[in-house]
């Protein structure tokens, strides 16, 4: 910039007697005056989104949107500099005149406007964050944000694959952000086992007091015990009939071993929602679903903990003389086939 300034005041000593030459020129160093400065501001910017990209405070803001906003006043501002040069207008004249293309530069730079609007309305909702895990199955985006700039968020899927997306779906569509899981120290399970309704059944003396050698539901039974007693003593229920007054069943006793079973687990969240529920019964059984939250977030621990709360659910079921419901697989089409070609069904 020092060398063009010195350039342009000797311009009028080196050539004398052309004015032409000393006219063209100064303008052609002007314009490289100008792309000097810009290239100056332009390197200014770069070292400040720098700078701001390893600040804590703005580690996950989208700085990038607002220094590309930046970058196009400044090209903006420089083009309007060169036109004015190379014409010798005022740049103000330039500008009154740019008001009547006002409504070919909205459709030009509409992607950009929309992207401007939708990053400052997701920093100043705090919607979506740099380093948050997002789902957006229309755009097949499943994965954590990497970069919000001004046209386009990229997101890195879970596949490791890459999405673009454009800034403004983020307000014009919906999403799934998994940040408040995140933050709750707790990912949800919600899985059932699906019982068959058939083994479902009233247990007698002896079995409940074969179950309470189980050191998690012994407190269980022993309460219950002593409420159906009082119950059935107070409403003089005839004990002749299993469906009079209250009963203890198998699968009641399961559903109490479940939830006793998740409170001594280490692994999950006592602070969070913790519940066993049945579902509406369906062609499947009767669902027993189990709704809890593990103590940490990440992936690999959460599946580790869900799996060996189910290995061990499954292989404990039959303590309750309880069967898991299965489609027929080749063992029962097989006994049913041997039952009906068993001589006993052959007698007329």
């Amino acid at each position: 910039m020092i060398l063009i300034a010195i350039a342009q005041q000797l311009l009028p000593y080196i050539f004398i007697g052309f004015p032409s030459f000393i006219d063209i020129i100064t303008k052609l160093l002007g314009i490289l005056m100008i792309f000097a400065i810009y290239g100056v501001a332009n390197a200014l910017l770069k070292t400040l989104r720098d700078i701001l990209r390893s600040s804590k405070a703005f580690l996950d803001k989208p700085v990038d949107s607002y220094l590309q906003v930046l970058q196009i006043f400044l090209i903006f501002v420089v083009g309007t500099l060169i036109v004015s040069a190379v014409t010798g207008n005022s740049p103000w004249s330039f500008l009154v005149s740019l008001g009547a293309a006002s409504a070919i530069l909205m459709l030009v730079f509409k992607d950009t406007i929309l992207g401007f609007v939708a990053s400052i309305q997701v920093s100043a909702n705090d919607s979506v964050r740099v380093g948050d895990w997002i789902e957006m199955p229309k755009y097949g985006v499943d994965g954590d944000i990497l970069q919000i700039n001004l046209n386009n968020v990229r997101v890195q899927n879970w596949d490791k694959t890459i999405v673009t997306i454009p800034t403004y779906t983020l307000l014009s569509d919906s999403f799934k952000n998994y940040r408040g899981m995140q933050e709750s120290g707790g990912r949800r399970i919600k899985r059932s086992i699906n019982i068959k309704i058939s083994t479902i059944r009233y247990l007698s003396n002896e079995e409940i007091q074969e179950l309470k050698k189980i050191a998690l539901l012994a407190p269980y039974i022993e309460k219950r015990e002593k409420e159906i007693k009082e119950y059935n003593e107070q409403n003089k229920v005839d004990p002749t009939v299993l469906v009079n007054g209250r009963r203890m069943t198998n699968i009641g006793l399961f559903r109490a071993y479940i939830k006793a079973y998740a409170v001594q687990n280490p692994d999950i969240h006592q602070q969070l929602t913790l519940l066993v529920r049945q579902l509406a019964p369906n062609e499947h059984g009767l669902p027993l679903e189990l709704y809890m939250f593990t103590k940490g977030t990440q992936w690999s621990f959460f599946e580790d903990t869900m799996s060996d709360i189910f290995d061990h659910l499954f292989a404990a079921i039959k303590y309750f003389d309880l069967e898991v419901f299965e489609l027929p697989a080749s063992d029962d089409l097989r006994k049913h086939l041997n039952q009906k070609h068993s001589p006993s069904m052959l007698k007329p």
